[in-house]
């Protein structure tokens, strides 16, 4: 089935990391914080920055650290690994575009107020424009996380807006 949206309608807004959280990860990386390590990227395609919504190249350092995309408290409550950029980049600010980078291999999880997951998706370079709008329209959808296929790692929230 195939869902067409117009770019111009788009009722969500895309939600980078917050630069605190970056900022944070940072300091305890270079603090020596056990569960903040140092990775040098060694694939173009293998380490996002959640704060910028780009592939860190290879050659670059990013920060690999655990992340509460759902906080604890709830049954689907998690941490897991994500990175940032090592070195200060700018929080993706496009946030009504959805970011080019991640179009491909991505599972879009639709959640309840309560933290609830109601549905998953996966996109691989269809539309996730469409989809997103389509977990949105269920009432029930406070918010969507868009995560990794492959490893389930967070990538970047969206909201309503």
């Amino acid at each position: 089935m195939h869902l067409a949206v117009d770019m111009k309608t788009l009722n969500f807004q895309i939600v980078p990391l917050a630069t605190e959280v970056a900022e944070a990860a940072r300091r305890s990386a270079a603090a020596g914080a056990p569960d903040h390590g140092f990775v040098i990227a060694d694939s173009p395609n293998g380490f996002p920055c959640r704060h910028c919504l780009r592939w860190a190249q290879p050659g670059e350092r990013v920060i690999l650290f655990p992340y509460p995309a759902i906080p604890p408290g709830h049954p689907y409550s998690e941490s897991g690994p994500i990175f940032v950029h090592a070195d200060a980049c700018e929080r993706y600010r496009a946030t009504r575009e959805y970011p080019s980078a991640f179009r491909n291999g991505r599972v879009f999880r639709a959640y309840s107020t309560n933290y609830d997951m109601i549905h998953a998706e996966v996109v691989n370079g269809s539309e996730p424009e469409a989809v997103v709008e389509k977990l949105l329209q269920n009432p029930e959808t406070a918010f969507v996380h868009v995560r990794s296929v492959t490893h389930g790692c967070y990538t970047f929230g969206v909201e309503r807006i």
